[in-house]
C-alpha cells in the first residue's frame, strides 16, 4: 500500500473499474432474491447542492447494503425533466418567457437544457460512488415515460377517476397556470383589515375586509345565524362602497363571529371560503382578476391594474371619499405558490382532476400497510390526506410537459380520448383515429399539460416497464423501497399511492425512507430556488473526497434535519486516514500469511475469537439497523467497533505477538494473523456501504489475492451465533488495560513506562472466573506487552 491515500485518482480508477466489470448490475433476479428501489427522480430545476447529497446518498447506503445482503438490488436512476421545475430553469437561463416563443421553440430549449443538467446530476452521481445500474435510467419526458403517463390517464378516465369540470381553481398568476393543494405553502404577511360601511335600510353595516380590490366583485354579505348583532340585516340587502349596487344579506354557520366585526363580504374570489360560498349559496360569478394577475378592464377605477396596485388604489379611493372608517394591522397567513412564493388566486377555469376525496379512506388505509421509516412520519401523511379539501387537479397550462391524449368535438364538446396505439400522442401535432360520436370530424386539441406529478406518481410503472412489451412488475413490484424527503410526502409519496391503489389495488412498495433536510441556517433548508448552498458538491468531491462527504452524509438519525460545513469534513477525512493506516499496520503483519481454507475459532487465543466475536456482533446489531433504515446509528456502532476496540484495544493487544513470534510462538502469532484478516476484512465489509473508494482499494491492494469475489462489493455480510463468553472476556481486558492507562496518565507516565505488578480480579461467578483465569493464562504474555507489566496476578 502506498505511504498515502490519493483519493483523486483512485475513485477515478475504481469508478471505472466497477463500471467495466458490472458489479452493480441488476441481473433479474435470476439467481438472487430481488430488491427493488424506486428512487427520486431529481428534478431539471437548477445545480444540485450538499441538501440533494445527503438524502440521495442515505438511500444508496441502502442499496448497498442490500446487495451486501444478498439481494439482487434493482436500483434505477431518472430525472424529473419536464414541468414548470425545468421551464423556470430554461427562462432563467435564457432571460426570456415561455409565452415569448412559439411553443415548439420553448420545447427545443427546454430539451437542450436538461441534456446539460442531467450530464451533469449524472457525473455528480456516479462520482460518489453511486451503486446504480445506469442501464436502467429513464427520463420524465422520454417517449416510455409519456405512453406510461398518458395510459395512466386514460385508465382512470375510463374508470371514472379522472374527469374534467370548470370551476374555481388555484392559479399562480406569476406562472399562469393552474396548482394543486400540495403545491401551496403558507406564508405569514403583514396586511391591513380596512374597515367599510355598506349602507343598507337597516343602517350602517361595518365589514373589514383585506382585499378591498374585489370589491366590484362583491355578491354576498354573510353573518352568523346566531349572532344577534345582525339579525335585523339578514335578508336585507347592502349597497357595496365605491361602486353603489346592492348585494344581499344572508346567514351561514362557518362565518367567524370573533373574526373582523363578524359579517364577512363575499366576493369572487378572495378565498377557498368565498368559493364554498358560491357554490353553497348558488350566487353568481363576476369575473374580477384575470390569470395574468391584473384586474378585467372594464371594472371602474382600478381596470388593468396589478392586484397590489388596485388594492392601494381602492384604499385610496376609499380615504378621499370618506368610505374608509379606518384600519388596523394584522398579521395572517397566505397562501402561496411553493414554486415562485406568489400569492394564489382562485380563478374558474376548465380543469381536469383525478378523483382522491372519495377514496380518503382506501387511502388511510395504505398508510397501515406499509412500513414508514421513521414511524411517525406516517402521521403527516394521515393528516395531509385527512385534510384533503380538493380533488388533485393534474392539468397545467404550461408547455413542456406531458400532453394529456385528449381533443374536444369542435360541434358538441365532448372530450375524444386517444387510442392507445397513438401514444406517446401530442394533440397538437395529430389527430383522433375515429370522428366523434356527433359525426363531427373537426377537433380542438388540449394545449395543456400533466402536472410535472401526475407523471412523478408513475415511476415504479416506469421502472417496470408498465404494460410495455418487455413488462417486468411482476419481478419488481410492489418495490421494496421508496427513498424520498419529508416535504414531498404530499405529493410524490400520496400521489404514488393514489395511482399504484387505482392501477393495480396494492401498495407501490413495502418501505418508505424519509430523509431530513440540510440546512442553511435555523429553520431553512439548503434549495436551488433559494441559492444558498456552500460550494457544489462536485468541487466538495474533488477537495474532499466522495467518501469524505458519504461518511458525513451518514452523521445523523434517520428523518432529522442537519447542518453542513467544510469543517465537518475533517472528521471523514481523519477515519479515511485512520483506517487506511490501520489497514495498512495490520496488511504489513500479513505479509506472510497464508489464508487456511476454513480454520476452527475454539483454536485461537482467547483475545483473538473476541475481536472476530465483536465484528460479527456489530455486524448484527448493523443489520438490524440498517433493515430499519437506521443508517446513521448503524455507522456509530461500526465506529465504535473500528476507533475502540480494532485500533485501541485489539492491535495494541497482539502487536507484540505479531512483530516478534520467537518471543510468543509461531502457532500464537498465526492465531493473531487469522484474526487480524478477518476482522480487517470484516470492517472492512461493514464501511464499504459508507465509504466505497477507500475499502475497495484496500481490498484489490491485499484481499482479492485470498477471497473470490472479483470486487469487494460484490462479498457479503456473514454472521454466527456469537460467544458471550468471549465477548464478556473482552469487555473485562478492556476495562483491565483502561484501568492502567487511566493511572499512568494520572501519574504522568509514559504508556511505555513499566509497572511492577497488575492485579487482575476475575467475575465472582465460579463459571465465568474459571473460564477467565484460563482465557487470561492464555492472554499474559500479550498483556505484559500491551501494559509493561512486570509481573500479572489473577484471582477470582
Amino acid at each position: 500500500m502506498d505511504k498515502k491515500y490519493d483519493f483523486k485518482n483512485t475513485e477515478k480508477a475504481l469508478e471505472h473499474f466497477w463500471q467495466e466489470n458490472d458489479i452493480y448490475k441488476y441481473r433479474n433476479g435470476k439467481e438472487k432474491k430481488i430488491f427493488s428501489i424506486d428512487t427520486p427522480p431529481p428534478t431539471v430545476s437548477g445545480k444540485l447542492h450538499i441538501g440533494h447529497v445527503f438524502s440521495y446518498t442515505q438511500a444508496e447506503m441502502i442499496a448497498r447494503f442490500k446487495r451486501m445482503q444478498g439481494y439482487d438490488v434493482f436500483y434505477p436512476f431518472g430525472f424529473d425533466d419536464n414541468g414548470l421545475p425545468t421551464e423556470r430553469l430554461v427562462e432563467r437561463e435564457e432571460k426570456i418567457h415561455a409565452n415569448m416563443l412559439p411553443r415548439s421553440a420553448f420545447r427545443q430549449k427546454c430539451t437542450q437544457t436538461i441534456k446539460k443538467y442531467e450530464s451533469e446530476f449524472k457525473d455528480l452521481w456516479k462520482s460518489l460512488g453511486f451503486s446504480v445500474d445506469w442501464d436502467l435510467q429513464y427520463q420524465t419526458i422520454s417517449d416510455l415515460s409519456q405512453r406510461i403517463s398518458q395510459k395512466s390517464f386514460l385508465e382512470l378516465a375510463k374508470n371514472g377517476k379522472a374527469y374534467m369540470k370548470e370551476s374555481p381553481v388555484l392559479w399562480c398568476t406569476e406562472c399562469q397556470t393552474s396548482i394543486a393543494q400540495a403545491e401551496l405553502e403558507t406564508r405569514e404577511c403583514e396586511t391591513t383589515f380596512n374597515y367599510l360601511n355598506f349602507e343598507t335600510p337597516k343602517g350602517s353595516l361595518l365589514i373589514a375586509t383585506t382585499r378591498p380590490e374585489l370589491l366590484a366583485g362583491c355578491v354576498c354579505i354573510f353573518v352568523h345565524p346566531d349572532d344577534e348583532r345582525f339579525k335585523q340585516y339578514v335578508g336585507a340587502t347592502a349597497k357595496v362602497p365605491l361602486y353603489g349596487f346592492d348585494i344581499p344579506i344572508l346567514t351561514d354557520e362557518s362565518v367567524a363571529t370573533d373574526k373582523g366585526t363578524g359579517a364577512v363580504m363575499c366576493a369572487t374570489f378572495g378565498d377557498s371560503t368565498d368559493t364554498e360560498w358560491c357554490k353553497k349559496h348558488h350566487l353568481p360569478y363576476k369575473k374580477i382578476i384575470l390569470q395574468d394577475g391584473t384586474i378585467q378592464p372594464d371594472i371602474a377605477h382600478i381596470g388593468g391594474m396589478t392586484v397590489p396596485k388596485a388594492r392601494a388604489h381602492v384604499i385610496n379611493l376609499l380615504k378621499e371619499s370618506g368610505l374608509l372608517v379606518k384600519q388596523e394591522s394584522i398579521n395572517h397567513m397566505v397562501a402561496i405558490h411553493e414554486r415562485c412564493g406568489t400569492a394564489v388566486e382562485f380563478i374558474p377555469s376548465r380543469q381536469w382532476y383525478i378523483d382522491v376525496l372519495t377514496e380518503k379512506e382506501r387511502f388511510l388505509k395504505a398508510a397501515d400497510e406499509i412500513n414508514w421509516h421513521p414511524a411517525h412520519m406516517k402521521n403527516r401523511y394521515r393528516l395531509w390526506v385527512e385534510n384533503l379539501k380538493w380533488d388533485w387537479c393534474i392539468s397545467r397550462q404550461r408547455y413542456f410537459g406531458v400532453p394529456f391524449p385528449v381533443w374536444y368535438c369542435k360541434d358538441c364538446g365532448t372530450p375524444i380520448f386517444a387510442e392507445e396505439s397513438q401514444l406517446p400522442v401530442n394533440p397538437l401535432e395529430t389527430t383522433p383515429e375515429k370522428s366523434c360520436s356527433c359525426g363531427c370530424s373537426e377537433f380542438i386539441p388540449e394545449t395543456a399539460v400533466f402536472d410535472t406529478w401526475a407523471t412523478s406518481s408513475v415511476t415504479p410503472f416506469i421502472n417496470g416497464h408498465y404494460q410495455e412489451p418487455d413488462d417486468i412488475m411482476k419481478e419488481i413490484f410492489p418495490m421494496g423501497m421508496r427513498c424520498q424527503a419529508h416535504e414531498i410526502i404530499r405529493t410524490w409519496a400520496f400521489y404514488s399511492i393514489v395511482k399504484s391503489l387505482y392501477h393495480t389495488g396494492q401498495i407501490p412498495w413495502k418501505d418508505i425512507m424519509i430523509s431530513g433536510f440540510v440546512l442553511a441556517k435555523p429553520g431553512e433548508k439548503i434549495s436551488k430556488s433559494k441559492n444558498n448552498a456552500s460550494d457544489s458538491p462536485q468541487a466538495l468531491v474533488e477537495n474532499h473526497s466522495a467518501d469524505a462527504i458519504r461518511y458525513w452524509a451518514a452523521n445523523s438519525k434517520l428523518g432529522t434535519d442537519t447542518f453542513f460545513s467544510e469543517e465537518d469534513l475533517k472528521i471523514s477525512k481523519r477515519f479515511i486516514n485512520k483506517l487506511y493506516n490501520a489497514s495498512k499496520f495490520a496488511i504489513m503483519q500479513l505479509h506472510d500469511f497464508e489464508k487456511p481454507e476454513s480454520f476452527d475459532m475454539e483454536n485461537l487465543l482467547p483475545i483473538d475469537r473476541w475481536i472476530l466475536e465483536r465484528v460479527n456482533e456489530t455486524t448484527i446489531t448493523a443489520t438490524g439497523l440498517l433493515n430499519d433504515y437506521e443508517i446513521g446509528q448503524a455507522r456509530h456502532e461500526i465506529d465504535t467497533l473500528f476507533w475502540r476496540d480494532f485500533c485501541d484495544y485489539y492491535i495494541e493487544i497482539v502487536k507484540e505477538r505479531l512483530y516478534q513470534p520467537e518471543k510468543h510462538g509461531a502457532s500464537e502469532q498465526y492465531s493473531g494473523q487469522v484474526a487480524l484478516y478477518h476482522s480487517l476484512l470484516g470492517i472492512l465489509k461493514l464501511y464499504a456501504i459508507y465509504t466505497p473508494y477507500v475499502t475497495e482499494y484496500i481490498y484489490q491492494d491485499y484481499f482479492s489475492a485470498f477471497e473470490p469475489e472479483i470486487s469487494l462489493h460484490s462479498t457479503t455480510w456473514k454472521t454466527w451465533e456469537s460467544s458471550a463468553l468471549h465477548l464478556a472476556f473482552g469487555e473485562h481486558i478492556k476495562e483491565v488495560i483502561g484501568n492502567v492507562r487511566r493511572e499512568k496518565t494520572e501519574k504522568q507516565m509514559s504508556m511505555k513506562d513499566s509497572i511492577p505488578q497488575l492485579l487482575i480480579t476475575c467475575p465472582r461467578s465460579p463459571k465465568l472466573s474459571k473460564k477467565f483465569k484460563e482465557f487470561y493464562k492464555k492472554t499474559e504474555l500479550d498483556l505484559k506487552a500491551c501494559t509493561a507489566a512486570e509481573e500479572i496476578f489473577i484471582r477470582g
